[in-house]
This record gives C-alpha cells, sequence and structure tokens, in this order.
C-alpha cells in the first residue's frame, strides 16, 4: 500500500524527486519502489529517459483504480465502511486565483470545516493547464471556467456559479474617462487577459457583442493584477465580477455594465468521469446546487 502512495504521488508532481519530497524518502528509493511495482504488475508503467521519467499510456491507465484501492484500504484503516465516514485523506485540486477569491472559497471552507480530517492541497493556475492534469490524474479535480471546446469522454465539467462580464474603470484616470461605458472602451487605453486562454475569449466575446474596436495596452493572464493596473489608473478592463470582491466599495475603481451585454464566466468543477475523489467533488457540488435553489425562488417572485 506504501508502494501505491508513492506512485500516486509520482503521479501528481510529475518526477521521483518531487514524489520523494512528500512521501519521506529518498529520489533512488522511489524509483526501486516503482520497479517493485512494475515488476509486481509484470508490465511497464513509465517511459524512462536520460533526464525524466513520464507515465506511459499504461500507467496513466491503472491511476483511477489505484486511487480507489487506496482510498478503500484508508478506510479500512479508520474502521469505516468508505461510504458513511467523513471525508478525509489528501485532495489535490487545481483552481484559478480569481475563483479562490470567488464562490469557491466559501464552499472549500464549509466542506473542510465539516471534515476535519479531510486536508486539501491547492494549486493555482490557469484553466487550460489544468484540463490535460486532470485527465492525466495528477490533480483530482479543478475549479475552471466552462470549457470552451468538446471535452473527452473520460473528463465531465459541471456548473457551480456565473459571474457578469463588466467594465471596469479607474476613478482617477491617467486618461480621458469622459464619456460612457461604450466611449471609455472604444477610447481608453485597453487592459486585455491573455485573448489565449479560456477567459481571454469570453472577453473577445463582449468586444465582438460592443461591436467596438480597442486600443490595446497591455495584455495579462492574472485578473487580480490586471486589477491593479486599473486602479492605478493606466487603462480599462474587462474582467468577470468576483463573486466574493466588493467592488462598490473600492475607492480607486469603477464597475459598468456594458449595454447589451451578458456575457457570463461560467465556473465549475472539472474531474475525471470516475475517480476516487468522487466524495468530496460531491460535496462541493452539492453546495453550491443547495444555494441555487434558493436563488432560483427569489428569482421568480
Amino acid at each position: 500500500m506504501r508502494t501505491l502512495k508513492t506512485f500516486l504521488a509520482v503521479v501528481r508532481h510529475g518526477s521521483f524527486a518531487a514524489a520523494a519530497a512528500e512521501v519521506g524518502l529518498t529520489p533512488a528509493a522511489v524509483g526501486l519502489q516503482m520497479q517493485a511495482l512494475e515488476q509486481s504488475l509484470g508490465q511497464a508503467l513509465f517511459d524512462r529517459g536520460r533526464r525524466a521519467v513520464v507515465l506511459n499510456p499504461t500507467g496513466r491507465r491503472i491511476v483511477g483504480e489505484v486511487e480507489q484501492l487506496v482510498r478503500r484500504w484508508e478506510a479500512l484503516a479508520a474502521g469505516t465502511d468508505g461510504d458513511e465516514a467523513g471525508l478525509s485523506g489528501v485532495v489535490v485540486m487545481g483552481a484559478l486565483v480569481s475563483a479562490l477569491m470567488g464562490a469557491f472559497a466559501d464552499a472549500l471552507w464549509a466542506v473542510k470545516g465539516a471534515n476535519p480530517r479531510l486536508d486539501v492541497k491547492l494549486f493555482a493556475g490557469l484553466s487550460s493547464d489544468f484540463a490535460p492534469r486532470v485527465a492525466r490524474g495528477e490533480l483530482d479535480a479543478a475549479i475552471v471556467t466552462q470549457p470552451p471546446y468538446a471535452l473527452p469522454s473520460n473528463l465531465v465539467w459541471s456548473p457551480m456559479y456565473a459571474e457578469p462580464m463588466v467594465l471596469i474603470v479607474p476613478r482617477v484616470p491617467r486618461f480621458d474617462a469622459s464619456g460612457g461605458a461604450l466611449a471609455l472602451l472604444s477610447a481608453a487605453p485597453f487592459i486585455r487577459f491573455d485573448r489565449a486562454t479560456w477567459t481571454g475569449r469570453l472577453v473577445d466575446e463582449v468586444l465582438s457583442a460592443c461591436r467596438v474596436r480597442v486600443h490595446e495596452g497591455m495584455e495579462l493572464n492574472s485578473v487580480e493584477a490586471m486589477v491593479e493596473i486599473v486602479r492605478q489608473g493606466f487603462g480599462v478592463s474587462v474582467v468577470p465580477r468576483l463573486a466574493n470582491v466588493d467592488w462598490g466599495r473600492d475607492r480607486a475603481l469603477r464597475v459598468l455594465r456594458l449595454p447589451g451585454v451578458d456575457v457570463q464566466r461560467h465556473v465549475g468543477m472539472l474531474e475525471r468521469a470516475s475517480h476516487a475523489r468522487e466524495r468530496f467533488t460531491g460535496a462541493i457540488k452539492r453546495y453550491f446546487a443547495e444555494r441555487a435553489v434558493p436563488r432560483a425562488r427569489r428569482a421568480a417572485r
């Protein structure tokens, strides 16, 4: 079982050295454990090169089964059946930094508060970077924007909440800030979200709906950095209105709705169709489902 846990650490980190740091062994000892595992299974799990060790198709195929075995063992060791017990063990998640500033943070703290034996390791990054890592089993799941393309059959994306795309403008600009939202968008320096990212594609959708040509100033891949640059007065930007950030009270920032534009960034859970941490991802999804019902009732009134 220790060898299987080491195997999963290698999957998560992508190297024997990083896995060794997690499990408290030397890289050489991890290598020996993986060789022993391959001998026991009668098949190679890694493609070994001079400088790197990469999980091969066979290794990727057994990740989910190994996760299930380890989860069942942990449940037996805890004296439970693994179905009724509280969540425990380590969950490895990817998340947008902006999601950690939004509603996902509330969901995570609620689930962790109800399950004190649960340990969640978070890695910040971009949606497009997380998708292949989830598919390979390096991450149990990831909080990402809605994929702009069809996912492979082994991946599932579940919506959790939505954030409207809005225009942010500095209260003390270093440029002429006269006129309404569309005038500002077309005349002011534009701080653009990286157009290669999934959120960047939503920005293009907003600009297309507005039918304006912007004056490109900078292109960044961080909502937080863009907001700060706008606060300093250097330009305007189109960003998702983060759920847990009260921009209405920001003395350096104005938030404007763009007329006739109803583009939203949908944030959800990306996971494999079958994996060992489905009880955890299910708890996160239930958190949002339970809160969506009262919102729908209020909207119906």
